[in-house]
């Protein structure tokens, strides 16, 4: 890795994450078209690059939300629950089944785009006219963030793009779902990058992670994590659900362009 790529890099984890950390989305699913576009980390090499990156990045954002003591509550634990058992199937998908990466694209796109947009709607609504949401069951927060591991572990994703947009749109608040978001999302993927590395002792090609630029990429969202988990308390309730649809109209977006292409 070149000086010039790794300050690419971290530049690219710090402005990333203080844009998504407020609601509690980690980053990684920006930084992975970055990765392979303009970084140039090959496939599948860049699953468990885009995790270390997740690694690195967690503990800023999560040491602002231990200071204000917002990661205790059972939320946290469904979600790791769902999420690291979800992750290790995932990463075995990877490197065995190889799944293309357009059934995942469309099957993204198809997701974030509605419901960023009708969480945009709703939010924007509430704010005219104030409703109560309907909270998920344990049950079912729980089989979504395992579906959610699953998907991290195949593509390298930390789930908060994927989690934050659905809780939030059932119901809960930004306040409650961003910190255990996050939480899950390290969680998740510390496991993930470490089943990646065991994997990558018995399987040839690209599989281990690019460790110095996942570093580099990593340092750059330490900041911004912990920057953006600073900002949360002084953004109200309506604005972080609004940014959160924007981020999945983004995601959303992004993909679908990358499978028209």
């Amino acid at each position: 890795m070149t000086w010039s790529t790794g300050l690419l890099g971290f530049a690219a984890g710090l402005l990333i994450s203080v844009a998504t950390a407020p609601v509690g989305v980690s980053g990684a699913v920006f930084l992975l078209p970055v990765q392979i576009s303009v970084l140039g980390v090959p496939s599948p090499a860049v699953t468990p690059t885009n995790l270390l990156y997740n690694v690195v990045a967690g503990p800023g954002a999560l040491l602002r939300h231990h200071r204000a003591g917002t990661l205790r509550g059972p939320l946290t634990r469904l979600l790791v629950l769902g999420t690291v058992p979800g992750v290790v199937v995932g990463a075995v998908i990877r490197v065995f089944a190889v799944p293309g990466p357009s059934v995942f694209r469309l099957l993204i796109a198809v997701l974030l785009l509605p419901l960023g947009g009708w969480l945009c709607l709703r939010t924007l609504r509430r704010a005219a006219r104030p409703a109560p949401g309907r909270e998920p069951s344990d049950r079912a927060v729980t089989r979504l963030a395992m579906a959610v591991g699953v998907a991290g572990g195949i593509y390298g994703i930390g789930g908060g793009s994927l989690l934050g947009p659905i809780l939030v749109g059932r119901g809960m608040p930004v306040a409650k779902v961003a910190p255990a978001a996050l939480a899950a999302t390290f969680v998740t993927s510390v496991v993930g990058a470490g089943t990646y590395a065991l994997l990558s002792l018995t399987t040839t090609g690209d599989i281990a992670p690019y460790w110095s630029l996942g570093l580099a990429c990593g340092l750059g969202g330490l900041c911004g994590g912990y920057l953006g988990a600073r900002l949360q308390p002084r953004l109200p309730e309506t604005a972080l659900r609004l940014l959160l649809g924007v981020l999945a109209l983004g995601v959303g977006g992004l993909y679908a362009v990358q499978l028209l292409r």
